[in-house]
């Protein structure tokens, strides 16, 4: 009959409630203590606040300074799943010593518990991502027929590499799950307007009508939705970018699924139905569910495994901080069409696709060498699908090549070819993406050089940089392309 606290992150029908009832919490202090996006801040508030009305009688929501406050207000022992960040996990073992909390159960926010992935892990000397999908659809049954993939490969990973289409705007979908603002919305804007301006919360962003699933019923429309209109345009185009279309084919669960509304394995399954539907096409299909039971997963654990001192992992050196205009989300001041772009999606919604946040916002990090800690933190605060176990193996890892390769087998960075290829931005921007010096110098091209001029002699025996390396000796502009970039230093491009 023990109570069960449920954290944010925590509120689908999988999490079991229990019959003693179950707790939930505002915590103003957990609120406050980062300069979140304001809409991350809403969609937290939102999902509470809705769980908590759905519950009725049985739920006891609390708004207090700090959890350990809410604890001591109930005055009784609580179960929890296991938490989703090493400071909650701590928090939770304290609490275990005192006797306030009863019992930490295993989380069923993910498919694998984390000691069947340490028997997985163990003896691998590296952990690619590549072999953990495979095992994951095979223990999974996805998309397998016996031992082998469906279709005869388990990636389709070459044939969802396409631009965007000539000359379009739009890839022309149906239009993502927009979900109805409720009165706890509009009491959720009130409360974030007012702490704000009277107690001096600090968020960064804009506000802006919510984009995003907080409710279970919400959650199920938006996958629906997903996967009956969306799907099948997802695939081909999954690495395209278009000014004009923010969201092009991309499912919008990443919220529902990080605020525990849907299970991933519920979501895959789902997916998977839709190629037996005739909705969608295996290409897609398998994309979508790589995501979902793959990286998502494989993110999930090696967060876990790699240990709280991995986000400070900086293999490439790289130091400088963050620059104002980048922190703050000023669009407006840069000229670079994708990066300004970017940004202002960034600032308006907390949220762009993730070609935009590796290619764009992460390759410009990394070029510039920004503190890859620092940029952890700014994506977690940014974005508003962001949580501390989601953005250091994305950034550190996968975005910023910091940890020496443990994850990824090279770094991804490019010049402005790739961005001109993959999107519509160079048609419009002022800069040249075929020019590396000059005053129409694309940055992106200049600062791939440049970075690969600077790590030189840390990336020396990755056999996958061992071109690039080699070509920029070839570059009769290299010391004056060093030179311009040193003197753009922080400015915005």
């Amino acid at each position: 009959m023990t109570r069960r606290w449920l954290f944010a992150d925590q509120l689908g029908p999988h999490f079991t409630t229990g019959r003693g009832g179950v707790l939930l919490v505002e915590s103003r202090a957990a609120l406050g203590r980062r300069r979140y996006h304001r809409q991350k801040l809403h969609l937290v508030l939102s999902a509470l606040r809705h769980r908590a009305a759905e519950l009725g009688d049985s739920a006891v929501l609390l708004r207090t300074d700090t959890y350990g406050e809410a604890l001591a207000q109930l005055g009784e022992p609580v179960r929890v799943h296991e938490p989703t960040s090493y400071a909650a996990d701590a928090f939770v073992r304290e609490r275990l010593e005192t006797g306030e909390v009863e019992g930490v159960d295993p989380t069923p926010g993910f498919s694998l518990p984390k000691a069947d992935f340490a028997r997985w892990a163990a003896g691998r000397r590296q952990l690619r991502m590549d072999d953990f999908y495979r095992f994951q659809r095979q223990r999974l049954d996805l998309l397998v027929e016996g031992d082998r993939p469906v279709g005869g490969r388990w990636s389709f990973d070459e044939d969802n590499r396409k631009p965007p289409p000539k000359g379009a705007d739009t890839l022309g979908v149906p239009a993502a799950y927009r979900p109805r603002e409720s009165d706890i919305d509009a009491e959720v804007r009130d409360d974030l307007d007012r702490w704000t301006r009277d107690e001096g919360l600090e968020t960064v962003g804009e506000d802006g009508p919510r984009l995003f699933a907080v409710t279970r019923r919400e959650a199920l429309a938006a996958l629906e939705r997903f996967v009956t209109q969306r799907l099948g345009a997802f695939g081909p185009h999954e690495d395209a970018m278009l000014r004009g279309d923010w969201a092009m084919a991309h499912s919008l669960l990443s919220v529902p699924l990080n605020l525990g509304l849907l299970s991933p394995v519920e979501v895959a399954e789902r997916a998977v139905q839709a190629l037996h539907d005739g909705d969608a096409a295996l290409p897609s299909v398998e994309g979508f569910v790589r995501q979902v039971i793959g990286w998502r997963e494989y993110v999930w654990h090696t967060y876990w495994h790699f240990g709280p001192a991995y986000r400070r992992r900086n293999g490439l050196g790289a130091t400088a901080g963050i620059p104002a205009w980048f922190d703050d989300l000023e669009a407006d001041r840069v000229d670079a069409a994708c990066l300004s772009d970017v940004l202002d999606g960034v600032r308006d919604r907390g949220w762009v696709h993730h070609i935009p946040r590796l290619m764009v916002l992460g390759n410009w990090a990394a070029q510039r060498g920004y503190d890859p800690d620092a940029l952890t933190e700014w994506f977690q605060t940014r974005f508003v699908d962001g949580y501390d176990w989601v953005m250091p193996p994305n950034v550190v890892g996968m975005s910023q090549h910091a940890d020496g390769g443990a994850m990824a087998t090279k770094p991804y960075v490019s010049g402005g070819a790739y961005i001109d290829r993959m999107s519509d931005y160079c048609g419009s921007c002022r800069y040249n993406p075929k020019k590396r010096v000059g005053d129409d110098a694309c940055p992106f091209t200049a600062g791939y050089w440049a970075y690969l001029d600077r790590n030189a002699d840390r990336l020396a025996g990755n056999h996958r940089m061992a071109r690039p390396l080699q070509g920029r000796h070839r570059l009769t502009d290299l010391a004056a392309l060093v030179e311009q970039e040193r003197v753009r230093g922080d400015d915005p491009p």
